[in-house]
């Protein structure tokens, strides 16, 4: 059973469901420890107080925001628990959206929802059918380790998930990481397309899919452990000379079709859409609406970056 990382309760309107949050995801990878060449000694690192020049006991060592080098606001994990915030206890639910207008940019880990009690099962799937029905996600905030998070609630296998979000804030501008201005003809496109065609697959499952490294890893250790030749490296493939992106584009195809046991044929050719033609918008009647709020109008000022705790 995992364990539990909070408890609390979501609050959608006047309902409120009491709630455990277990981590969504497992790491299976292999970890490693820092020892010391010479005799194989763990390295650790330990608590040293700069003032005082020895190590500190965890019962020493709490929290502190350095307003300068010689001024230190000291914070407690009650002062923290008890903020004058609804999100500090909730996972309070402010909107929902369809999960496409949503950038995938923004969702981070995932958490699993547990309803904490017997009678948290009732509003708990209650929230699942109506989720499940609406094809919409719930758009909430929520206070965890020192600082006020956005997220969304979708639905999976019957079980409520909690998605982290970042702040629009906190997405980096791409802009400076475009390339220069370039030229793609149309059969470069179709190219492209009929790569992405030969390369679908229904669902990812199979060897190309599973931890490889991983597994390489393991291998090592275990030839290490049995004192075993270590197993050897494949030889990388050597590309073959390509004169031109269109040339490359048709091998790519013809390798990917050969690897799932296709024809290797000539490749699907996609129709273009044709662009759209630009006519003059009319006149609409002044009309009163309330403006719909949306997410840039909201980000529009930067918004004040947050201490973060120790």
């Amino acid at each position: 059973m995992p364990r539990t990382i909070w408890s609390g309760a979501i609050s959608f309107g006047l309902v409120t469901v009491p709630i455990h949050v277990v981590s969504a995801t497992e790491d299976h990878s292999i970890h490693f420890h820092q020892y010391h060449l010479a005799d194989q000694g763990r390295i650790r690192y330990r608590k040293v107080c700069e003032l005082e020049d020895r190590e500190v006991d965890q019962s020493e060592i709490g929290k502190g925001y350095e307003l300068t080098k010689d001024q230190i606001v000291p914070i407690s994990d009650e002062e923290l628990s008890s903020l004058p915030l609804p999100t500090a206890k909730a996972i309070e639910i402010d909107a929902f959206v369809p999960l496409e207008d949503i950038d995938p940019i923004r969702i981070g880990d995932g958490y699993y929802l547990q309803p904490s009690s017997q009678v948290a099962a009732k509003p708990y799937n209650l929230l699942v059918k109506a989720l499940g029905r609406s094809a919409k996600v719930a758009v909430a905030k929520y206070a965890w380790s020192g600082r006020e998070r956005l997220g969304i609630l979708r639905v999976r296998d019957d079980v409520l998930v909690l998605h982290a979000m970042h702040w629009p804030d906190e997405i980096r501008d791409p802009a400076e990481l475009l390339p220069p201005p370039v030229q793609v003809a149309d059969e470069e496109i179709e190219g492209v397309l009929a790569l992405m065609d030969s390369m679908t697959v229904d669902e990812l499952v199979g060897p190309e899919f599973e931890d490889r490294y991983t597994e390489a890893v393991a291998e090592i250790i275990e030839a290490k452990r049995e004192e075993k030749p270590l197993p050897e490296a494949p030889e990388p493939e050597q590309p073959a000379q390509i004169l031109d992106l269109m040339s490359a584009l048709q091998e790519s195809v013809s390798k990917a079709k050969a690897s799932r046991g296709q024809d290797a044929g000539p490749a699907e050719v996609h129709e273009l859409p044709a662009p759209k033609k630009k006519t003059a918008a009319k006149k609409q009647p002044a009309r009163k609406t309330a403006t719909k709020k949306t997410d840039a109008k909201k980000t529009s000022g930067s918004r004040p970056r947050r201490p973060r705790s120790a």
